[in-house]
């Protein structure tokens, strides 16, 4: 079991920005790809950003240009930089990290953190 644990969420005006953290609990994190989500009140969750393993890098088209995704393995940490913040950008962030082992898929979440952007 991984257990992921976000940092960085707060309050930020219209323009502002924030980074995000997730660190994991294993030994094995620079073989995970990983990812952030977010779920705005009475939406869907919504894939964000990627990490792979091999530090190829994916962006939704919505934050694409403003939030840059990094990972620094030897703290077993991803980061989520988010720039320009909007209001829509406003949400609860959350970590995953995913991997295959003999073909199972494992995938673990954090238990989120919470970004609030005012107008």
């Amino acid at each position: 079991q991984v257990q992921l644990v976000e940092s960085g969420g707060g309050l930020v005006q219209a323009g502002g920005s924030l980074r995000l953290s997730c660190t994991a609990s294993t030994s094995t994190f620079s073989l995970y790809a990983m990812g952030w989500y977010r779920q705005a009140p009475g939406k869907q969750r919504e894939w964000v950003a990627k990490i792979t393993s091999g530090r190829n890098t994916n962006y939704a088209d919505s934050v694409k240009g403003r939030f840059t995704i990094s990972r620094d393995n030897t703290k077993n940490t991803v980061y989520l930089q988010m720039n320009s913040l909007k209001p829509e950008d406003a949400a609860v962030y959350f970590c995953n990290a995913e991997r295959r082992v003999l073909g199972n898929a494992l995938s673990y979440w954090g238990q989120g953190t919470e970004v609030t952007v005012s107008a």
